[in-house]
């Protein structure tokens, strides 16, 4: 498929001095870094989902606890 995509200047410049040096294409480094981040965002809801029944702690209620025992 192909699309359009707006990237900032210099990470272009970049990724394509970066294509150049492993013999690659900017489109094949582009699609290896959509395919990391997604298998890393599955990667999270997988914990998410492993974690769900964990208890849960307010920020606050964290620092509380810190502040009590003496370690903030």
């Amino acid at each position: 498929m192909r699309t359009t995509i707006t990237i900032n200047d210099t990470v272009f410049r970049a990724l394509k001095l970066r294509a150049f040096d492993s013999d690659e294409s900017v489109s094949k480094l582009i699609e290896d870094a959509v395919k990391y981040q997604i298998l890393e965002d599955l990667e999270d809801i997988e914990d998410a989902k492993v974690r769900e029944s964990e208890p849960s702690y307010s920020f606050d209620e964290l620092v509380s606890t810190f502040k009590a025992e003496g370690l903030l």
